[in-house]
């Protein structure tokens, strides 16, 4: 006889995806945070591990966090024209 119940129920999404939610993003950041957050509860289940669910929760906390920075540089007029794209100089990625 087991103490550990055969399914445990997933625990929810972290309180950063209420942050997620207020934020002029939402509409794309909270699918990206939901399908991330789904993939790191998969891992864990496999992997008996917390840490693929910590990783998303702080990857998310540090897009979180330097969204004032990209919107003040994106609002400042930079022209990014001059740029080459990455595919470019790297080729089709497998």
């Amino acid at each position: 006889m087991s103490s550990q119940p055969e399914q445990a129920p997933a625990p929810p999404a972290p309180a950063a995806a209420a942050q997620l939610r207020a934020d002029r993003r939402a509409g794309t950041w909270v699918t990206a945070f939901e399908r991330d957050w789904a993939k790191a509860l998969e891992d864990s289940g496999h992997s008996y591990s917390l840490t693929p669910l910590h990783d998303v929760v702080r990857a998310w906390q540090l897009r979180v966090a330097a969204a004032p920075a990209v919107d003040a540089y994106m609002d400042s007029g930079w022209d990014e024209s001059g740029f080459v794209d990455l595919d470019d100089v790297l080729g089709t990625r497998r």
